[in-house]
């Protein structure tokens, strides 16, 4: 006997979100409305615009809740008249109350980009970028008050590419979750989930990211900055001052071969754009200056004088 499907309400806000999001609204199951953060300014503009999520919600004609407040009565209400069986959350981007997680019967589960208990948190696929781990993936977990700490469902492996950076890593992520995730509501819907305890002693945390960890600290390994640089793209990006002038490296590659020069000093300019790190050379390919374009190394050196010996400074 075919168990029967679910209604199913989603908490989603950015791009991670849709392919879930999709899933969902292609499976058996139905989504009988989607929860997303308050519209904001996007955008060079700072225009006020929906997000991705609320985007697809509305195309495909799904109804759109937007508290401002999760503890807000008036939420809560139309929530509980949903009759949810089941909550899916997937980069909502707010914690969830007590109350909202009572409201569905089969509670909620949430599609985590990472392979738990690691980078429990905002940024998981940046963290483990910045880390030079060589592995990441999704886990489908049980969400409850502790911070993505729930039993786990179910996970997908996906290695991390040497050169990759963190947009690339986290689209793919997305589209893995999302047929396991609907997998997993099947399963929730049929009685036959397994749920496995994390293992709290090896959890590790992965912050939100700020504008603070873009700042280059030269003295770290070529290899380390290679990371910070992948991970923090496309967003805050890695940054450095170049004759007390920020400077946006948005793509670095990283050597081994020892500079012989304090950390941060040019090294070269004429072929490559070549800088001493704590230990080994950083390859500067793509740079922006401060209100610039992007632009490569090359035609950074083109137009700015800049010649070996002269040294990346902290900020000012």
């Amino acid at each position: 006997m075919v168990a029967a499907p679910l209604r199913v309400v989603f908490f989603g806000t950015p791009e991670f979100a849709v392919p879930s999001l999709d899933a969902l609204l292609a499976s058996r199951h139905t989504v009988v409305a989607v929860v997303c953060q308050p519209d904001r300014p996007r955008g060079r503009g700072h225009k006020t615009s929906a997000g991705p999520v609320k985007a697809r919600a509305l195309s495909a004609g799904v109804p759109v809740l937007q508290p401002e407040r999760l503890k807000d009565d008036s939420f809560l209400a139309s929530l509980t008249a949903l009759r949810a069986d089941l909550g899916v959350v997937a980069a909502y981007g707010k914690i969830l109350t007590d109350a909202v997680l009572g409201v569905p019967r089969l509670g909620l589960i949430n599609v985590h980009a990472s392979l738990l208990p690691r980078h429990r948190g905002a940024a998981p696929v940046h963290r483990a970028i910045i880390a030079g781990e060589r592995e990441t993936g999704v886990t489908i977990m049980r969400v409850v008050k502790a911070l993505d700490a729930g039993p786990m469902l179910a996970a997908a492996h996906r290695t991390i590419g040497d050169e990759e950076t963190s947009d690339v890593v986290e689209r793919d992520l997305a589209r893995i979750g999302a047929p396991l995730l609907v997998q997993i509501a099947d399963d929730l819907a049929a009685g036959a989930a397994v749920e496995v305890p994390q293992d709290d002693a090896a959890a590790t945390y992965a912050p939100r990211l700020t504008k603070d960890d873009g700042g280059l600290d030269w003295n770290a390994s070529a290899h380390g900055i290679h990371n910070l640089v992948r991970g923090l793209h496309p967003w805050p990006h890695a940054s450095t001052f170049l004759h007390g002038r920020r400077l946006i490296v948005l793509r670095a590659l990283a050597s081994a071969e020892p500079a012989e020069a304090a950390p941060g000093t040019v090294l070269e300019t004429r072929n490559e754009f070549v800088v001493a790190a704590g230990s080994g050379r950083v390859h500067l390919v793509e740079v922006q200056a401060e209100g610039k374009r992007p632009m490569t190394a090359r035609e950074f050196l083109a137009g700015h004088r800049v010649t070996p010996g002269d040294r990346f400074t902290p900020a000012p």
